[in-house]
């Protein structure tokens, strides 16, 4: 043992990831990796607390990782803080995967048990084959320099004490030392692609290079030292290059086009802007072309002027707010009809059907934004906007120019689209307020 924590001791004080005073929240799942790590940090007097999240995604088999952690602590008098997730249904509504909620879920929680209990540090029990794994995965993506430097040992309050140990160290220390921990089933499947590559990959590149592991970890670090590098001369030509402009930038092309190599310098420029490699390919094609061609990512835009890209926020560019006095301020056609026994429904999202009393002005016509929500016609229970679009295959151009009309704070209709719920017409309604796109 004392060569394993002499080992973790001489890399955690190198690297300063915490001292002999750090209050710190050590994440267990009660896997094998994790169980180490508490077991050194145990040894080494640190103060510490646990952390353990039950995403309810594995039966039986959370719930007894859940109580196995539990009681190891109980028994060892260490502070221990639990929670459980409804994973699946918050990757439903979040439209994400349940790898990507799971991740989600944890680290949300882990920041608030911090802040609460006044922990320095949230410390995670990756290792050097996780390191190898996550760069092998970036590599398959297409993630550039970023990706490559796999996993920093200190992030912000987050920390990776074991990165000096690969896994058969682990199994070492945690044979050798007799410790519990449990197994997760779930770590065999190949199915999932960090699983492939760790066992069906990673064992075939090292049949080529036995110390592949190894290898990987040390250019991990090159790769950081690289990028680092880059992003100081990327920082310094992108200073010069962009000049503010009406809440954005101006990027003069005579001068961008000097720089070599161009893709690599804009993919630098613009992916802080969320701009893919695709969408660089397609400026710099561009880039001889008329004026007034337009480049969106999820939340800019770039249009190509005569002598200048143009880079704004999207909703810098189409944030309109109108306020609706009256009927007569409408920018669309409308009509109020105060006899509705022979009313004819047109079936078109070009029209808004509702009931007048339900309605007050002033009413306010806007772009949507990011966390607008309302109940769409016919459904139980609300939606966000964007989840809406997305799901109605709205292009990326089209759902900048889409409108929300509100009605006392309240959306009423998602124009061209659909109106909530709630400002339908029912066997109740004595007047109908028709708004309709067409002219």
């Amino acid at each position: 043992m004392n060569i394993m924590l002499n080992k973790f001791q001489k890399y955690n004080q190198e690297n300063k990831l915490f001292n002999q005073t750090s209050k710190i929240l050590l994440t267990v799942s009660g896997g094998k990796d994790s169980m180490a790590m508490l077991h050194l940090f145990k040894q080494n007097n640190i103060s510490f607390g646990v952390a353990h999240c039950n995403f309810q995604l594995r039966g039986d088999d959370a719930i007894k990782d859940q109580q196995f952690v539990k009681q190891f602590c109980e028994h060892n008098k260490i502070i221990y803080h639990t929670v459980s997730f409804n994973t699946q249904e918050y990757a439903i509504e979040n439209g994400i995967s349940i790898q990507m909620a799971a991740r989600e879920l944890r680290y949300d929680w882990f920041e608030k048990i911090r802040v609460e209990n006044s922990y320095q540090y949230i410390a995670t029990a990756h290792h050097k084959n996780d390191v190898a794994e996550t760069m092998l995965i970036n590599l398959t993506k297409g993630t550039g320099l970023a990706g490559l430097h796999g996993i920093s040992n200190k992030n912000s309050n987050i920390i990776r004490p074991l990165l000096c140990f690969d896994s058969s160290e682990i199994d070492d220390f945690v044979k050798e030392n007799k410790i519990g921990y449990r197994e997760d089933l779930s770590n065999a499947d190949t199915k999932y692609t960090r699983n492939l590559i760790r066992h069906q990959i990673i064992p075939e590149l090292e049949k080529i290079n036995p110390s592949f592991i190894a290898t990987l970890n040390t250019e991990a670090n090159q790769f950081l030292g690289d990028e680092k590098i880059i992003l100081d001369k990327i920082k310094l030509d992108k200073e010069r290059l962009f000049v503010a402009n009406n809440n954005g930038f101006k990027i003069d092309i005579k001068e961008l086009k000097k720089l070599t190599p161009l893709t690599s310098y804009l993919y630098y420029f613009l992916r802080d802007y969320n701009f893919n490699s695709t969408d660089v390919s397609d400026i710099i094609a561009g880039l001889e072309n008329q004026s007034g061609k337009s480049y969106y990512s999820p939340t800019h835009q770039i249009v190509k002027d005569r002598e200048f890209l143009l880079l704004n926020d999207i909703e810098e560019i189409f944030t309109e707010k109108t306020l609706i006095k009256s009927i007569e301020d409408l920018p669309f056609k409308s009509e109020l009809i105060e006899d509705i026994s022979n009313l004819k429904i047109e079936k078109s999202n070009n029209y808004a059907y509702l009931d007048a009393d339900k309605i007050q002005f002033p009413m306010v016509l806007r772009t949507w934004k990011n966390g607008d929500a309302f109940k769409p016609l016919g459904m139980n229970g609300n939606k966000k906007v964007s989840d809406f679009l997305i799901d109605n295959k709205i292009s990326l151009v089209d759902k900048q120019h889409i409108k929300v009309l509100e009605s006392n704070g309240q959306i009423i209709w998602l124009v061209g689209q659909r109106i909530d719920d709630s400002f339908k017409i029912t066997p109740s309604t004595k007047k109908v307020f028709i708004l309709s796109l067409n002219d």
